[in-house]
């Protein structure tokens, strides 16, 4: 078997099928989809070349007919991540009002998504649930960005929820902007932050608290070791195992926690962590229960109550939580 590598950087979900081509005719064995967009492509492709394995990160369309052995989907259970830094949040939010720096009654939060997505939602929802096992009173305002990873609009729409008074920001979206915007913002206003995919304590060194990450490597080199020993990916990558699609979180170490900036972060938090983290691993916290009612944005007719939990992740490795907490969470046009 030949060894090595090949990565196509940047392609657009327009040109997804074209940089696959490219890949294929490179001679590749296995290939891996980085962009839920670029699902479609892949499976199309998958259908042509069933010599070659084609493994898609965020997708969910690995179990929807038609059913291919080589194709195959995964993602990290990052919900696991996003209620932690809740937590850790929450903990500070609560320290604030401890201090008489915030009333129970001013404890908002704020959150820079990227698009209206399950992804984007179950995302936040999770911090949200995170922050109010902490402050029972917190309410959220969030802000689409409708792009990944545009600088400039995720510190405008961050500094505009600080403004509004939203003391702690976190986010969905790529880039350093929220952190930015709050580091920049204190003093005279408190605005604390929670950042995603990578540490940015480097970046905002005074208020960044912590972020939660998905470590792709963990399913990535079980796929080559699998096509290396010709042996089926679901057997050799370990997670959960639904047909041909792989999900894991702390437990299955598909999921982690940065640093923790303790030089910031309320008295106390670094082992409450721990304790939050055993518990998701030994399913004792189901994060998406409580005296909620979730709404359909797309649908207000369309109601879900959390007080009957919602299993995410349960069938799928793609989040699929998509409703917005009525009267707690605030979605900002």
């Amino acid at each position: 078997m030949r060894l090595g590598s090949r990565i196509q950087d940047n392609v657009p979900e327009s040109k997804a099928e074209t940089s696959i081509r490219e890949l294929i005719a490179d001679g590749c064995q296995i290939i891996f989809g980085t962009s839920y967009g670029y699902g479609e492509a892949m499976k199309r492709l998958a259908q042509d070349y069933p010599e070659i394995e084609f493994c898609q990160a965020t997708g969910a369309n690995a179990n929807e007919e038609p059913v291919l052995k080589n194709y195959h989907t995964f993602m990290g259970t990052i919900y696991e991540g996003r209620y932690v830094s809740g937590v850790v949040a929450g903990m500070k939010l609560r320290e604030l009002i401890e201090q008489g720096k915030v009333s129970p009654d001013e404890a908002k939060i704020g959150y820079v998504g990227a698009f209206p997505f399950a992804e984007v939602i179950s995302g936040y929802t999770a911090f949200f649930l995170g922050v109010r096992s902490e402050v029972p009173t917190a309410v959220m305002y969030v802000r689409y960005t409708n792009t990944w990873s545009d600088y400039t609009i995720e510190k405008k729409y961050a500094k505009e929820l600080i403004d509004e008074g939203c003391v702690i920001i976190s986010q969905h979206s790529d880039t350093i902007g929220p952190a930015v915007a709050c580091e920049e913002t204190r003093p005279p206003q408190i605005a604390y932050h929670v950042g995603y995919n990578q540490s940015m304590t480097d970046t905002a060194p005074t208020t960044s608290l912590i972020s939660s990450r998905i470590i792709w490597d963990t399913y990535i080199k079980g796929a080559i070791q699998a096509v290396m020993e010709h042996k089926s990916i679901e057997k050799v990558v370990k997670g959960k195992v639904n047909g041909c699609d792989i999900s894991g979180g702390f437990k299955e170490g598909w999921i982690k926690m940065s640093a923790l900036n303790e030089t910031i972060a309320a008295k106390g938090t670094a082992g409450k962590m721990e304790k939050v983290i055993q518990s998701l691993e030994n399913g004792k916290i189901r994060v998406f229960e409580g005296d909620y009612l979730g709404v359909n944005p797309e649908d207000p007719s369309d109601v879900y109550d959390l007080n009957k939990g919602y299993y995410e992740n349960e069938k799928m490795s793609a989040p699929s939580f998509d409703y917005v907490l009525k009267d707690v969470i605030i979605v900002e046009q």
